[in-house]
C-alpha cells in the first residue's frame, strides 16, 4: 500500500528531528513544497508534525504502557511510525483504520519488515481500544511523583515543568502552571510585523494587543503579503517585537548613534532595529557566529534601505574589538528556548538541565562584553526566549554584581508598558529586579525575558 503524501512527509521530518537534530519549521516547509501537496494535506502535514513532537512525552507514556516495555527499546524508525499513529489516534478526527494502517506502513518500510510492522500493528491497536482520557488516567497513576505526572500528562520534561513553576513563583503567579503547560500544546497564533516606516498594517488585518507593529490576519498563508511588501511585512512573534522596540526606544535616539545586533540570527529583530535606526538617522551594525545563520540576518535586512554590516565572529570577541563603539547593543543570547516551545516543540527533548551552567556562562561573557562595548550612557538589552531563573535573574544577578557602580538597571517593565499599545500584565519579580517576562498564557507571545542595563 502507499502511504498517504501528508502522512508520509510529517514521518520524514519526525525522523529528521529524531535522527540528524533538525528543526521542523525549517525542514517542514522544504518537505511540503518537495512532496507537491496542496494547501489541505499542507495543513494536515502540519499538524501531524507540530502535534505530534508537542505531545511526544505523553505519547511514548501511552506507547511504552500499551509495548509493555520503554520506548529506548523500540527501534527510532518504529517508534516515530508509532508516535504519529498515536497522535491520529488520539488527538485527531482521522479515522482509525487509516492511522494504524498508514502508521504500520510505515514502520514496515522503515524499520525492519513484517516484524516490525507486526509490533506496529499490535501496539496501535491496543491503544486504539481505549479513549483519550483513559489513557490520561493510566500513565498519569503510573506516575511515580507529582511533578512526574504532570510531565507525562502535559507532555513536559520534569526539569521544564520544576523550571517554569520557579520562573512563575517568582511573581507570585505560581497558580499559572497549568495554563502556562496548556498553551505550550496549542499552536500559536501567526503573528505578523510591518516594519515602522516601511510598511503599514494591512486595513483587514488585525491589530496586535501590544507591540504597535504587531498584527494578526484573518488567516490563510501569510506569503502573498510577505512577497508583495519585498519582505517588508513578516512573520514575527510580538514578544520578539516587544523586545527589540524595548531597547530602540528605552530613551530618545541622538541621530548618528551606532547599535549592534551581537546574536543577530535569524535576523528578524535585526530587521525591526535596521527599520528603527533608519528612521532615527542611526547605524545599525549586525554579528552572527554561524556562517549559514549570518546569511539569514542579510536576508532578512535586505528589505530596509540601511547599510547594515553583518560579522562572523564570536560575539564576545567582537564586543571586544569595538570599546565603547555603540550607543545600544541587543544580547538576544543563545539559551535553552524553553520559552518557545509552541514553535520551536522539538526543543523540549533536545535541551537537559546539563546544558544551562553552559548556556548561562556564555550568556553572562556575552553581556559583559557588550557592555565594555557600550559608550558612557549607552544601553545594553538581555534577551533570551526562556524565563528559567537561572538564564534571566541569575545571569542577571551576577553581571550587576560583576559591574558594580558601573552599571544602571533600567526598568524594563516601565519600558515596555510604555512600547505597549494596550496595558501589559507585567507583575514584580521576587528578586527585586526590573527584567520584563513575557508569557504565551497571558501574552499569548514566546516567555521572553527583558531587562535593560545602562553604562553610567
Amino acid at each position: 500500500m502507499s502511504v498517504q503524501g501528508a502522512r508520509a512527509v510529517a514521518y520524514e521530518v519526525l525522523r529528521a528531528v529524531s535522527d540528524d537534530g533538525a528543526y521542523a519549521n525549517l525542514l517542514l516547509p522544504h518537505a511540503i513544497v518537495r512532496a507537491g501537496l496542496d494547501a489541505k494535506d499542507a495543513g494536515l502535514a502540519t499538524e501531524l508534525t507540530y502535534g505530534t513532537l508537542r505531545r511526544r512525552g505523553t505519547y511514548d507514556a501511552i506507547i511504552a504502557v500499551a509495548a509493555d516495555r520503554t520506548v529506548d527499546r523500540i527501534a527510532p524508525a518504529v517508534l516515530d511510525a508509532l508516535r504519529l499513529g498515536v497522535h491520529q489516534l488520539l488527538s485527531t478526527r482521522v479515522a482509525s483504520h487509516a492511522a494504524v494502517n498508514e502508521s504500520v506502513e510505515l514502520a514496515r518500510r522503515n524499520g525492519g519488515g513484517k516484524g516490525a510492522a507486526g509490533f506496529a500493528n499490535a501496539v496501535l491497536r491496543r491503544i486504539s481500544r481505549d479513549n483519550p482520557g483513559e489513557w490520561m488516567q493510566r500513565i498519569a497513576a503510573a506516575a511515580r511523583s507529582d511533578d512526574e505526572r504532570i510531565g507525562v500528562t502535559t507532555s513536559h520534561p520534569v526539569w521544564i515543568v520544576r523550571a517554569l513553576r520557579r520562573a512563575l513563583t517568582a511573581e507570585g503567579r505560581a497558580d499559572e502552571l497549568d495554563g502556562l503547560l496548556e498553551a505550550d500544546n496549542v499552536a500559536p497564533r501567526v503573528a505578523m510585523i510591518a516594519l515602522p516606516g516601511l510598511a503599514e498594517v494591512p486595513d483587514d488585518a488585525t491589530p496586535a494587543r501590544y507591540a504597535p507593529s504587531a498584527f494578526t490576519t484573518r488567516g490563510g498563508d501569510p506569503e502573498h503579503l510577505i512577497r508583495a511588501s519585498d519582505g517588508r511585512i513578516r512573520v514575527q512573534d510580538e514578544g520578539s517585537q516587544l523586545a527589540a522596540l524595548a531597547l530602540s526606544r528605552a530613551m530618545p535616539i541622538r541621530a548618528g548613534e551606532r547599535w549592534l545586533d551581537l546574536c543577530a540570527g535569524p535576523g528578524g529583530k535585526t530587521a525591526l532595529l535596521a527599520a528603527e535606526a533608519l528612521a532615527a538617522g542611526a547605524h545599525l551594525d549586525a554579528n552572527e557566529i554561524a556562517p549559514a545563520r549570518a546569511g539569514l540576518v542579510r536576508h532578512a535586512v535586505a528589505s530596509v534601505p540601511l547599510d547594515v554590516e553583518v560579522s562572523e565572529e564570536d560575539g564576545r570577541e567582537r564586543a571586544a574589538h569595538s570599546p565603547e563603539a555603540y550607543d545600544r547593543i541587543l544580547v538576544d543570547a543563545p539559551c535553552t528556548g524553553i520559552g518557545a516551545l509552541r514553535r520551536r516543540p522539538e526543543a523540549r527533548w533536545r535541551k537537559t538541565p546539563a546544558d544551562v551552567p553552559d548556556l548561562t556562562a556564555l550568556q553572562r561573557e556575552l553581556v559583559l562584553a557588550a557592555f565594555e562595548a557600550l559608550t558612557p550612557g549607552g544601553v545594553v538589552a538581555y534577551v533570551t526566549c526562556s524565563p528559567h531563573l537561572a538564564e534571566t535573574s541569575g545571569v542577571l544577578a551576577e553581571v550587576r554584581r560583576e559591574l558594580g557602580d558601573r552599571v544602571e538597571e533600567l526598568d524594563a517593565r516601565a519600558i515596555v508598558r510604555s512600547v505597549s499599545v494596550d496595558d501589559i500584565d507585567l507583575p514584580a519579580q521576587a528578586d527585586g529586579s526590573l527584567r520584563a517576562q513575557l508569557w504565551p498564557h497571558r501574552h499569548g507571545t514566546d516567555a521572553m525575558s527583558i531587562a535593560l542595563l545602562r553604562k553610567r
